[in-house]
């Protein structure tokens, strides 16, 4: 007779999404996954084939669920400068708002690429590079609608907004006050010469 699933298969997801997300790939154990996600060994294999695939598609979820909902939302916005200034206060209120001051498993997961197989790594390099072109993008709007510096190269300002976030999500995950990420999000802000929202 063939395996049958009996259990939500995105409930399961998003339930192991939040172990590997709190805790990394290597922290979390078998025990964590299948406590957290009320599945059987078996059951966990029939699904998703282990924990490899298993992660794979739990940081699939996050990106789409948040990192590529969350674009697609300020990308319709009509102000280029808003746009990129309301990213930064949502991350900084996340990030401050969280407990357990997990990050982003993105990036979490981009501090530690070299326990990771190609496609996870692939994964996370794609979904920087967008979030790098979102910020050009932006940029390169507001310069054409003259609300931004005709100084700063796009490309530049977007690498240099992609670090910045990096630093509001590592070291946001408790290293600095809270204090810290407000100054790191007004910087990013400054340099676009914008205020923050």
């Amino acid at each position: 007779m063939p395996w049958e699933k009996s259990f939500d298969e995105n409930q399961a997801l998003d339930a192991a999404m939040q172990v590997f997300w709190h805790k990394g790939y290597e922290a979390a154990s078998m025990a964590d996954l299948l406590a957290a996600t009320g599945l059987t060994r078996g059951s966990l294999y029939n699904a998703f084939g282990g924990k490899p695939a298993l992660f794979e598609r739990a940081l699939l979820r996050y990106d789409q669920d948040y990192r590529s909902r969350l674009i697609a939302q300020l990308e319709a916005l009509d102000d280029p400068l808003e746009a990129i200034s309301t990213f930064f206060t949502l991350v900084v209120d996340e990030t401050r708002d969280d407990p357990q001051r997990k990050g982003c498993f993105l990036i979490n997961t981009a501090l530690d690429c070299g326990h990771h197989n190609a496609k996870v790594n692939q994964l996370v390099t794609q979904a920087l590079t967008q979030l790098q072109a979102f910020f050009k993008g932006r940029i390169e709007v507001a310069q054409a609608r003259g609300l931004s510096a005709a100084t700063l190269s796009p490309e530049t300002g977007a690498t240099a907004l992609l670090a910045l976030l990096t630093s509001i999500r590592v070291l946001g995950r408790g290293a600095v006050p809270d204090q810290t990420l407000l100054t790191i999000r007004d910087q990013a802000m400054a340099l676009i010469g914008q205020r923050a929202a």
